[in-house]
């Protein structure tokens, strides 16, 4: 009797052990949002400032442009978006030959703003 109530309890632990994850071995399911996950997508695309220059952000690439028919490559780096909205751009001026940190938020769809890490303001337009 005792071998069989050993059985039936290690098959029950056994089953039970199944359903418990122990530390993330699997992606949350496709509905659930934890809120801590960054909106990706939201700053993709072409965006274009007051002194004619063309930025475009791609799955975490930036890059900067001429609009005078040249298109000079101005700047270019690499953008992650944080948890809590704010994008920050690690660019290369090929101008300057300098590298520099930019944070940015959405200040609504259409319009990026930006603050050098000088502290120098900057807003970018959507464009199409």
């Amino acid at each position: 009797m005792k071998i069989r109530t050993l059985l039936a309890l290690v098959a029950a632990a056994s089953a039970l052990s199944a359903c418990v994850d122990f530390g993330g071995s699997r992606p949350p399911p496709m509905g659930m949002n934890t809120g801590a996950q960054p909106r990706m997508n939201a700053v993709e695309g072409s965006w274009a400032d007051s002194n004619g220059l063309n930025s475009t952000f791609n799955a975490g690439r930036f890059e900067t442009h001429t609009t005078d028919g040249t298109n000079q490559q101005m700047a270019s780096g690499t953008y992650t978006t944080d948890p809590s909205g704010t994008i920050q751009i690690n660019l290369y001026s090929n101008i300057k030959r300098t590298s520099s940190k930019v944070n940015c938020f959405l200040a609504n769809p259409s319009q990026l703003n930006c603050t050098s890490e000088t502290g120098g303001h900057f807003s970018l337009n959507r464009q199409g």
